[in-house]
C-alpha cells in the first residue's frame, strides 16, 4: 500500500484530480444531465483551477481543515510544478494543486468519510 505522506504533492494532486473529476461527473449525471456538452460546461464550474483555488482558500479562511489537512494543503501549494497553464494565474494554479493534493491524500489514505464530507462541501460551495 502507498503511504500518502511519503508521496510528492504533485503525485497526490495527480490522483486527487482524477478522484474529484469522477465525483463531479457522477454528481452531474445523478442530477439528470445527459448531454455531453452541457455536462462538460457544468463540470468546468467545479473542476477549473480558479474554482478549486477559491474553495481551498475559503476552507483555510473558515478553518474547515484540520491541522494535518492544512499541512497537506501547504505542501501542495508549495509544490514545484514545471508548467502553469496559460489562462490562469500562478497563485490560482498553486492553490488548485493544493486542493487536489488534499483530495488525493484522503483518497490514498482511505479516509472515505472525510473525503466524502469534503467532496459534498465542495459541491455545496461551488
Amino acid at each position: 500500500m502507498v503511504n500518502a505522506r511519503e508521496l510528492s504533492s504533485v503525485a497526490l494532486a495527480y490522483i486527487g484530480d482524477a478522484v474529484y473529476e469522477l465525483h463531479i461527473r457522477n454528481h452531474l449525471i445523478q442530477q439528470g444531465g445527459v448531454k455531453p456538452h452541457e455536462l462538460h460546461n457544468q463540470a468546468v464550474q467545479y473542476v477549473s483551477a480558479p474554482a478549486q483555488a477559491a474553495l481551498i482558500k475559503e476552507w483555510l479562511a473558515d478553518e474547515v481543515l484540520t491541522k494535518d489537512e492544512a499541512a497537506v494543503v501547504r505542501r501542495g501549494r508549495n509544490a514545484k510544478t514545471h508548467s502553469v497553464p496559460k489562462n490562469i494565474s500562478v497563485e490560482a494554479y498553486k492553490y488548485a494543486t493544493a486542493f487536489e493534493a488534499l483530495i488525493g491524500y484522503h483518497y490514498l489514505n482511505h479516509n472515505s468519510e472525510r473525503l466524502e464530507e469534503l467532496l459534498q462541501l465542495s459541491i455545496r460551495k461551488t
